[in-house]
C-alpha cells in the first residue's frame, strides 16, 4: 500500500477539498444542492465504494489506488446516516437518529486484512470489517450524544472525576490500615479478602453495568452504582467481625465496578472524538493519584482517627458526586421501545458465578493452599464448567449480558485481547517493585512509594498528547509505538546495576508510564468510537473487564514465578532456615537482626533475581498485546462520527463544506 492508506482524516479532508492527492486523481465538480445533498467519495482499489451523507453540498470525488492483490470493494455500499440504508444486494434497513456516521472497510493487509462481522445494526459486506455499524436499541435507533453545552459539562466532569476517585482510592486506602483492622477485628488468617473481595467484586460486575447501562441508560446504573458503594461503606463502618467488614467489602465492590464503567462510558457521551483525550487524561489523573494517595490517607486516618473513618470519609465525596449527577447528567432522549427490555439475569447470575470462582482461584492459588492442591483444582474445574454453561446461557438470551459481537469484532477483539495483556504487565511494577525498593535499595515505604508513584506522573501527560499522534498515524499504529516502547523498558530492568541507586528504576517507570499512556487511552478512545451510543457501556465494560481479569492472572502467574525463582536460590544458601517466600523474605530484610550478614545479602540478591525474571515475564505480556494488535486490529479503526463529533461552525454563506460521515484512524 501506498503512504496515503494511514494518512488522517484531517490530511484526508484537506486533499479531498484541494482536489488533489498524490494516490489518485481527484475531481470537485459544482454542487447543484438545495436542502439535504449527496457525498459520493469513491476510492478503487479495483472497485468503488460509494457513500452517502447529509449535508449543504454535493461533492464527487475519485481516488484510484492499486491495492494490494487487486481487491475490490464493490461499489454497491450506499449508505445514509438517517433514514433508509443500501447495502449490498439491494438490502435495505431502516433506521433514525444518530450516530449519522458510517464507517468505511480498511484496507487490507497482512495481518489486518477483513472480514465481515455481525452485530446488531450491521450488514455483512456493507458495513466495517468488524460489523460495528451505525448500532441500533432495542427498537432499532440509536440515541444522539447528549447535547450538554460546555459549561454544563462541568458539573458531570467534577462528578465522574469524584465518582472515579472513590472507586480508586477503596482499592488501595485499606493496605496500611490492616493491622489496626486486624487489631480490632481479629481475623488475620483471612484479611487478604479485604482486598481479594473489593476486586472480585469490581471484576465480575463490569460486564453487567455495561449491559444495563446501553440498555436503561448511564444514569441510572451510576445513581444505582452510587448509592450501593455509599451503603457498603457505611457498613463497611459499622463492622463487628472481619467476616462483616468481608461481606460488605464486596457490597461495596459491587458499586465501584458500577464506577468504574459507567463513568469511562458516560465520558465518551459526553465528548466528541476530537476532545476524549482529554477527559480521559483527567481520568488517567484522578485515577493515578488517588491510587498512591490511598495507602496515605489509610495510614493517617488509622494511625490518628480510627480505621473506620477510612470508609466514614466516602460518605460526603459520594453525595456531593450523586447530588451533581442527578441534577446535571441530561441523558439522550430515546424513542419507547416496542417491547419491555428484558435483563438476561441468567446469563448476569452465570457471570457473576463463572469469574468469582476464577478469580478466588488465581487469587488464592499459592497462597491459601498449593497450586495443585484439591482446592485449586476444584476451583479451576468448576469455573471451567461454568464457563460453557454461561456459553451456552449468553447464546440462547435475546439480550446476553456478554454479546457474542464482542469477540465477532475484530476491532473489539483485539484491544480486549491487547488491554488484558497490559492488566498482566502492571503486576510487575505495582505488586513487585516496592518489594524491590525496600529489599534491594533499603528504601523506606514512602521512598518506595515514590518510585512507583513517578509513572503516575508521565501516564497522564503522554495520555493527553496521545491525538497528537493517532491522528497522523491512527490507533492501532500509536498504540503498537506505546507498547513496543515499554516492552524496551521492561526488559532493561533486569540490567540495571546491582544494587544500583533509587533513581535507575524510578527513571524506567517514567519511561514505562509515558509508554502505557501512549498505549492504553488510543485504544479505549480507539474502540469507543467504533460502535454507537447502544453498545458503547457494553464495549467499555468489556475492555475493563478484561484488564482486570488480566491483573488477576498477572498476580496469580508473576507470583508463582517470583517464588519458583526465590525457591531455586535457597536452595544454596549460606544458613538454614531461611523464609521461602517473597512476602516472608521481605519481612526478614526488614529486620537488619534476623540474619546475619552474608544471609541478608545473599537474600537481596535473591530477590533482585526474582523481581528481574518477573520484569522479563511482563515483556513477555507486552509482546502478546503487541501480537494482539498486529495479528487482530485493522489498520485503521472504523471510527462513527456522531452528529457531536462534528459541529457545523457558523457560516452565514452556507458555503462551509459538510463533515464527512464516516471516518477511518
Amino acid at each position: 500500500m501506498d503512504g496515503t492508506d494511514d494518512r488522517s482524516d484531517a490530511d484526508a479532508g484537506d486533499a479531498d477539498a484541494m482536489g488533489a492527492d498524490t494516490g489518485g486523481a481527484k475531481t470537485d465538480p459544482p454542487a447543484p444542492c438545495a436542502g439535504s445533498h449527496t457525498t459520493a467519495d469513491s476510492r478503487t482499489e479495483a472497485g468503488a465504494d460509494f457513500r452517502t451523507g447529509t449535508g449543504p453540498r454535493t461533492e464527487a470525488g475519485a481516488d484510484s489506488r492499486a491495492g494490494a492483490g487487486r481487491r475490490t470493494e464493490a461499489g454497491t455500499g450506499s449508505r445514509t446516516g438517517a433514514g433508509p440504508r443500501s447495502g449490498a444486494g439491494s438490502r435495505t434497513e431502516a433506521g433514525t437518529g444518530s450516530p449519522t456516521g458510517t464507517e468505511a472497510e480498511p484496507d487490507s493487509d497482512p495481518g489486518g486484512g477483513s472480514g465481515p462481522g455481525s452485530g446488531p445494526g450491521t450488514e455483512a459486506g456493507s458495513a466495517g470489517e468488524d460489523g460495528s455499524g451505525t448500532s441500533a436499541s432495542a427498537d432499532g435507533t440509536t440515541p444522539a450524544t447528549p447535547t450538554t453545552t460546555p459549561r454544563g459539562r462541568r458539573p458531570v466532569v467534577a462528578a465522574l472525576m469524584l465518582g472515579m476517585a472513590l472507586a480508586a482510592i477503596d482499592g488501595t486506602i485499606v493496605s496500611t490500615a490492616v493491622p489496626q483492622i486486624v487489631g480490632d477485628l481479629g481475623g488475620f488468617t483471612v484479611f487478604s479478602w479485604l482486598f481479594s473481595g473489593y476486586l472480585l467484586a469490581v471484576t465480575v460486575a463490569l460486564p453487567l453495568y455495561g449491559k444495563l447501562s446501553d440498555t436503561f441508560g448511564r444514569k441510572p446504573v451510576l445513581i444505582a452504582g452510587i448509592i450501593l458503594f455509599l451503603v457498603g461503606s457505611l457498613l463497611c463502618a459499622a463492622a463487628w467481625n472481619m467476616a462483616a467488614l468481608i461481606a460488605f467489602r464486596i457490597v461495596q465492590g459491587l458499586g465501584g465496578g458500577a464506577l468504574q464503567g459507567t463513568i469511562q462510558t458516560i465520558a465518551a457521551d459526553l465528548y466528541p472524538l476530537r476532545e476524549r483525550p482529554r477527559i480521559q487524561a483527567r481520568l488517567s489523573t484522578v485515577w493515578a493519584t488517588s491510587s498512591v494517595a490511598g495507602p496515605v490517607a489509610g495510614g493517617l486516618l488509622a494511625g490518628y482517627a480510627d480505621w473506620r473513618w477510612i470508609f466514614l470519609i466516602n460518605l460526603p465525596v459520594g453525595a456531593v458526586a450523586l447530588w451533581l449527577v442527578v441534577r446535571h447528567l441530561q441523558e439522550p432522549s430515546r424513542p419507547r421501545p416496542a417491547a419491555r427490555p428484558r435483563v438476561d439475569w441468567a446469563g448476569a447470575l452465570a457471570v457473576f458465578a463463572t469469574g468469582a470462582l476464577l478469580l478466588t482461584a488465581l487469587v488464592q492459588g499459592g497462597v491459601a493452599w498449593p497450586w495443585f492442591s484439591a482446592p485449586s483444582l476444584g476451583l479451576f474445574g468448576a469455573s471451567a464448567l461454568l464457563a460453557a454453561l454461561t456459553v451456552v446461557i449468553e447464546r440462547r438470551a435475546a439480550e446476553p449480558i456478554i454479546p457474542g459481537w464482542v469477540w465477532r469484532r475484530r476491532t473489539i477483539a483485539s484491544v480486549n485481547l491487547a488491554l488484558g495483556a497490559m492488566g498482566l504487565l502492571m503486576v510487575a511494577p505495582t505488586v513487585f517493585l516496592p518489594t524491590y525498593a525496600q529489599s534491594v535499595l533499603g528504601l523506606g515505604p514512602i521512598a518506595a512509594g515514590f518510585v512507583l508513584s513517578v509513572m503516575t506522573l508521565s501516564w497522564p501527560v503522554s495520555a493527553a498528547f496521545s491525538d497528537r499522534v493517532y491522528n497522523r498515524i491512527g490507533f492501532r499504529r500509536t498504540a503498537m509505538l506505546g507498547m513496543s516502547a515499554a516492552l524496551l523498558i521492561l526488559l532493561a530492568f533486569p540490567l540495571l546495576p546491582y544494587p544500583g541507586e533509587a533513581w535507575h528504576p524510578a527513571l524506567l517507570m517514567l519511561l514505562l508510564g509515558a509508554a502505557l499512556g501512549l498505549f492504553q487511552l488510543p485504544l479505549i478512545v480507539g474502540v469507543q468510537s467504533t460502535v454507537g451510543w447502544a453498545e458503547r457501556g457494553t464495549t467499555t465494560a468489556s475492555v475493563l473487564f478484561c484488564r482486570q481479569v488480566g491483573q488477576s492472572i498477572g498476580a496469580a502467574l508473576f507470583g508463582a514465578v517470583a517464588n519458583g525463582v526465590l525457591a531455586a536460590r535457597l536452595l544454596d544458601a549460606p544458613v538454614d532456615g531461611l523464609p521461602g517466600d517473597l512476602d516472608a523474605v521481605a519481612r526478614t530484610l526488614e529486620n537488619p537482626g534476623a540474619v546475619s550478614s552474608a544471609a541478608a545479602e545473599y537474600l537481596r540478591r535473591a530477590v533482585d533475581a526474582a523481581v528481574d525474571h518477573v520484569y522479563v515475564g511482563a515483556a513477555g505480556a507486552a509482546a502478546l498485546a503487541l501480537l494482539a494488535l498486529i495479528t487482530l486490529a485493522p489498520r485503521r479503526f472504523p471510527v462513527i462520527t456522531e452528529a457531536a463529533d462534528t459541529p457545523a461552525a457558523p457560516d452565514p454563506a452556507g458555503t462551509a463544506e459538510a463533515a464527512p460521515a464516516g471516518q477511518d484512524r
